[in-house]
């Protein structure tokens, strides 16, 4: 059995921060559960443009209001508590943060839990160029 808390993570490797996001890792893949854990807050007045081309990735909002915009439909789509969305086939997309932004995501295959966005806005592969 495997128990954290967000508190109990902050401080850790665990905790990562970038320009437009800061995310706790709750769960990793040396975890074993086959996905990864994290609870990210999106700077509110902020826009991150995202390519999980290594990952599928489920999110949940659990606070906080903006938008995702599908860069291969044109669609825009509002967030607000209670929105689930994923992306299930590695969707170009921009999310925009009307207000800090409290995210629940679940990726697979699992993040290491030290990753930062690459070039094109995702997230290698663990075990890829020494990343384990």
């Amino acid at each position: 059995m495997i128990i954290r808390s967000v508190e109990s993570t902050r401080g850790t490797a665990f905790e990562v921060h970038a320009p437009t996001w800061s995310s706790l890792r709750l769960l990793v893949k040396k975890d074993g559960m086959g996905f990864s854990l994290h609870v990210t807050t999106i700077v509110g007045g902020t826009e991150t443009r995202m390519w999980y081309r290594n990952h599928l990735e489920a999110v949940y909002c659990l606070a906080g209001t903006g938008e995702i915009d599908d860069l291969g439909t044109g669609a825009t789509h509002r967030i607000v508590p209670g929105t689930l969305y994923a992306l299930n086939q590695h969707d170009k997309h921009v999310l925009r943060a009307h207000t800090d932004l409290r995210l629940l995501c679940v990726f697979n295959p699992p993040c290491v839990g030290n990753e930062t966005h690459d070039e094109h806005g995702g997230y290698r592969l663990a075990g890829i160029a020494g990343e384990e």
